[in-house]
């Protein structure tokens, strides 16, 4: 096994679950394990802490005649439930068909360690970086990044920068490097609808009181019409329509065919807003999902009972010019207005993040693909990305610089599912990726 895998392994094998107290410790450990990896290489480097889990730091020597880079990763990752789902071990990192297997491989311990290895090699063959760098990792991202965003505007100075690089999105097929300008935004909620007091015999009083699960079944089908558009008043009155330019480039990336979501996803058809591709609508267009439900009885064999509750997670997937506080007003208007009557409805609002666009045709956009093209020896491809990094929209808020979303996962890498994988080759073309960045960024 190469340096860089054995590394990728130490580092996979911290139980790093940020949304778990008792793990803790673990998250705390793994923190560490960066600083001594990160302090090992040459680098400044600092562990600053917050409410809940470290952040950490590293910066070479700055020289004021060289751009700044800050490149964000999150060292944290998400549960690993349902366990008996999972081949091997979670936090037993494993090479399989070309792949490491383990909890956190692409999500994001791969993605980011490539980039550490980056550099670390670039100062070991030359001695020092074309570029002012800033690492920044959290422990928190798999929670919201609550965090995150107090502390960047405590620390304005020490995280000034030109320009920053990401790489915990996905590439659109094997073997294609992309590059994504956008990502959607996110507002969640839960809903309970809460009947009688307590459950009742479903013979005694089923058909004279209001059935919660009933009820909440009513409501989640009132967020959508027959063909997938959703019908909360004023839901699309922000949304940024698709240009043509992107509609004609989409329409020609590999990988992202309907044809191509029924294969990955394994689902029996394809279903969403009329008018869009499978592309365009998780790139572009925004959704209202159902991420969890439950109520009542749910162990083996029938218990006949009325239940006193029911609840439904939800999440919003918002795009440009869509804001996550005015979406969850709107959600709340219509649970409200939708309510069946014989319930009483409560939502606890959750955690969200503002969608994100940038420019591909900027001189660092720009740049981007021409380091993507020398990492993976192919023409790269430009998209949006369906998934949400609430933190993006806030470096550019808050520290004023646009982000370039550099993936390297695929489609199957099973993120927050069992048996999370990540390919070898993409892990190491990573590695070339960074050096290949920092020198286009310079220039």
């Amino acid at each position: 096994m190469t340096p860089e895998l054995q590394d990728l392994f130490a580092f996979l094998r911290f139980p790093s679950i940020s949304t778990d107290s008792r793990n803790a410790g673990d998250v705390r450990a793994c923190a560490g394990w960066l600083i001594e990896k990160l302090t090992g290489m040459g680098l400044e480097t600092s562990l600053r802490e917050t409410e809940r889990h470290p952040i950490v730091v590293a910066k070479n020597t700055p020289r004021p005649d060289r751009k700044t880079v800050l490149i964000y990763g999150h060292y944290d990752v998400q549960p690993v439930d349902p366990l008996n789902l999972w081949t091997t071990p979670p936090f037993e990192p494993e090479i399989r068909g070309g792949k490491v297997w383990a909890r956190g491989s692409t999500d994001n311990k791969g993605q980011m360690l490539a980039h550490v290895l980056g550099v670390e090699k670039t100062l070991k063959e030359k001695g020092d970086l074309p570029v002012n760098l800033i690492f920044l990792f959290e422990g928190e991202e798999e929670i919201g990044s609550p965090n995150l965003a107090p502390f960047l505007r405590a620390n304005l100075d020490l995280l000034k920068c030109d320009v920053i690089a990401v790489s915990d999105t996905g590439m659109v097929a094997p073997g294609v490097p992309t590059l994504g300008y956008g990502l959607r935004g996110i507002s969640c909620c839960e809903v309970t609808l809460r009947g009688p007091a307590r459950d009742l015999h479903s013979g005694l009083f089923g058909g004279a009181v209001a059935n919660p699960a009933t009820a909440l079944s009513r409501l989640i089908t009132s967020l959508h019409d027959e063909e997938g558009r959703i019908l909360i008043d004023g839901f699309y009155d922000d949304v940024k329509p698709l240009e043509d330019w992107e509609r004609e480039m989409w329409s020609k990336v590999p990988g992202v065919s309907d044809a191509d979501f029924l294969k990955v996803t394994g689902s029996p058809g394809l279903h969403g807003e009329a008018g869009y591709t499978s592309a365009e609508r998780t790139w572009a267009r925004p959704t209202a999902e159902v991420n969890g439900i439950g109520g009542g009885y749910q162990g083996e064999g029938s218990k006949t009972v009325l239940p006193a509750e029911a609840f439904a997670k939800f999440s919003f997937r918002l795009v440009p010019n869509q804001d996550p506080g005015k979406i969850m007003e709107q959600v709340q208007a219509h649970f409200d207005k939708h309510c069946p009557p014989g319930v009483t409805l409560t939502c606890e609002v959750g955690h969200d993040g503002k969608p994100y666009h940038a420019d591909p045709k900027s001189a660092f956009g720009l740049a981007a693909p021409r380091a993507l093209k020398a990492a993976f020896h192919a023409e790269p491809v430009l998209i949006r990305e369906g998934g949400s990094i609430p933190i993006v929209q806030a470096f550019r808020e808050i520290l004023g610089a646009d982000t370039l979303l550099l993936g390297l996962a695929l489609s199957d890498a099973q993120i927050h599912s069992p048996d999370e994988n990540f390919p070898v080759e993409n892990f190491e073309a990573g590695i070339r990726l960074n050096q290949a960045l920092l020198e286009e960024l310079a220039k």
